[in-house]
């Protein structure tokens, strides 16, 4: 009790907010991050890599680089590592068009031999068949535009986050003074002791959360491996551990990384079982890599309840798609900072908790 009580509070107020309030706040924050996904998700995204390479610059400032210098070479690591996954994503999609001949005769034969099992089993003739599959094309023709377009957008969006993410990650990080000066501005001057502590603690934080996602990855491979061991595939560890890095690329890297072993196993074994069984386990392994291994091996670094995580990382799908689902999570945990140095706002900081500190005042 004495030592909470010297802890500041960031935020005191004399009146209290109402519920009618505070949701007002929360779905004008909601309309804010949704309809400014456009800045904010590059932005979030340089001020994670911005956190995480600060001591890496600040260490080679200290031997004397200049301060210019540390950041180009910190940027230029973390934009090779970048290059490095999308090298291998590229890798895994050209190995599938090499093997695209041979899985394409598969394919040829296996719509012959499903159209005439159709054909025995409901009495429905080929000529019906393709009337129908002709009619499907020219329906489905009408939507092509648009999911074109939608792709174009969505490919013209991810060149530009990868062209402004290293742009203000290294515009963060000189400008980083400034910055926290600005900060602390925003606060009495017998506060800025209390914001330092914080901003030292998101960086150790989000590098909590940076050796959390490792430990996914390495979970996930090993089950993929596994999964595709048990059926028999060739190469199951490579195949799986490269398609739990290329998860780093949400759903674009799993859907390519799949596409060889489904290849391989359905050229090898000659049977169209093999690849749906490819598919089940990299769905499995999906499901439990969202909704269990990802909330307790992140949530259990950053000191959060695996509740808060899955619903944290829901809610990040809901606003800012495949991004909101990595970025919540950090600013979860930034939040439960300030709640915890904020007497105000301990019930908050309860909530968000995994219970830990009860344990040890006991």
């Amino acid at each position: 009790m004495k030592q909470s009580s010297k802890i500041p509070d960031l935020f005191q107020t004399s009146r209290r907010f109402s519920v009618l309030e505070i949701l007002q706040f929360i779905v004008l924050a909601f309309l804010i991050l949704y309809f400014g996904k456009t800045l904010f998700i590059p932005l979030s995204f340089s001020l994670l890599i911005g956190f995480i390479l600060y001591p890496i610059c600040k260490w080679m400032e200290t031997k004397g680089l200049n301060k210019g210098i540390a950041i180009v070479i910190s940027i230029l690591g973390v934009t090779l590592l970048v290059g490095a996954v999308l090298y291998l994503l590229f890798a895994q999609f050209s190995e599938f068009l090499h093997e695209w001949q041979s899985l394409r005769t598969k394919l040829i034969e296996t719509v012959n031999q499903l159209s005439l099992f159709i054909s025995e089993r409901f009495d429905i003739s080929l000529e019906k068949q393709t009337e129908f599959i002709n009619n499907t094309v020219n329906n489905s023709g009408s939507e092509a535009f648009s999911i074109v377009r939608n792709t174009a957008y969505s490919l013209s969006e991810s060149a530009f986050f990868l062209i402004m993410i290293p742009v203000f990650s290294a515009l963060i990080l000189f400008h980083r003074q400034m910055l926290s000066n600005a900060l602390y501005e925003l606060f009495p001057p017998e506060r800025k002791n209390t914001i330092h502590e914080i901003l030292i603690e998101t960086i150790h934080e989000y590098y909590n959360f940076i050796k959390g996602m490792l430990i996914v990855y390495l979970i996930v491979g090993l089950l993929n491996s596994i999964g595709l061991w048990i059926i028999g595939i060739p190469n199951p560890f490579l195949f799986g551990f490269i398609a739990s890095i290329l998860t780093f690329i949400p759903y674009v890297g799993i859907m390519i990384s799949s596409l060889l072993p489904i290849a391989v196993s359905w050229i090898t074994y000659n049977s169209i079982w093999y690849p749906l069984a490819v598919i089940a386990v990299f769905s499995i392994v999906q499901v439990l890599e969202a909704y269990i291994i990802f909330p307790f091996a992140v949530g259990s670094r950053l000191k959060i309840n695996t509740l808060v995580i899955i619903i944290v990382v829901i809610v990040g799908g809901i606003v800012w798609g495949a991004a909101g689902m990595i970025l919540f999570i950090p600013f979860i945990s930034i939040i439960k900072l300030i709640a915890d140095r904020t007497p105000s706002l301990k019930t908050l900081s309860v909530l968000l908790g995994d219970g830990e500190q009860k344990k040890t005042t006991k």
